[in-house]
């Protein structure tokens, strides 16, 4: 087991870019979703450090060396009338999983979330990752089954932008 004695959690930065994108890769590989990864170091760089960043980025050293990344931004709740944090992705690298470093990035932006007055901290999860699954109900997350996830993309997402 390796200690998390030498793991920390920083704020990502516009040099992290590169780390950034490369660790999407692998989850996306980890996912079975590589085909889907269309992000480029320039969209990193513009959508999380530029004039309008859109999302934040913590990054998870072990040693010095990334290991984990987490991805996130904010979503309102009209319910609530607070903002909340949507985790859009967390990574940890498979040979340091099992060790806590999830839990202790989850706790991180839990923190934030609490300092920056959210009412919510959210994420989706794919059915099939269960060791992701187990890690959630232990933090006594509750899945949110009455509710269905939908997206428009590519040609969908451009044909209702296009009515007028």
């Amino acid at each position: 087991m390796t200690t998390s004695s030498n793991f920390i959690i920083r704020e990502a930065t516009i040099n992290d870019a590169p780390v950034i994108l490369a660790l999407i890769k692998e989850l996306a590989e980890y996912e079975k979703l590589s085909h889907e990864v269309e992000a480029t170091d320039a969209d990193i760089r513009q959508s999380l450090f530029g004039d309008r960043p859109v999302a934040e980025a913590l990054i998870g050293e072990l040693n010095g060396v990334p290991i984990s990344f987490a991805l996130f931004f904010y979503n309102f709740s009209t319910f609530l009338g607070k903002p909340g944090i949507y985790l859009e992705d967390l990574y940890v690298k498979p040979e340091y999983r099992s060790n806590g470093f999830g839990r202790k990035i989850l706790a991180q932006i839990a923190r934030l979330a609490k300092e920056r007055n959210c009412g919510r901290f959210e994420w989706s999860v794919l059915d099939w990752n269960e060791p992701a699954i187990r890690t959630y109900d232990r933090l006594n997350a509750r899945p949110m089954k009455e509710w269905i996830l939908y997206r428009l993309t590519g040609d969908a997402l451009n044909k209702l932008a296009q009515e007028g």
